[in-house]
């Protein structure tokens, strides 16, 4: 994420995510990562990775969200 607005837009969201709990699979997320030793920061943005992933397969394929896509590809980071 070489665009520093972009990347703060991005992980507004993720903080939004969080902060309602929508969709809990990103908290989860979250505290796995921690527990493997990751920082919060490094966390957030391997997160916000996935997330610029998800809205670029919506747009590039012109289909809606796919939340089973969006979990799954967020239980893959390691």
């Amino acid at each position: 994420m070489t665009n520093q607005n972009l990347k703060m837009t991005i992980l507004a969201t993720v903080n939004n995510q969080l902060r309602e709990n929508n969709p809990p699979i990103t908290r989860m997320t979250l505290e796995r990562l921690k527990n493997l030793g990751y920082t919060e920061k490094i966390a957030k943005e391997k997160i916000a990775a996935v997330l610029i992933e998800e809205i670029y397969d919506v747009m590039k394929n012109n289909e809606v969200y796919n939340d089973e896509r969006y979990s799954r590809k967020l239980r893959a980071l390691k």
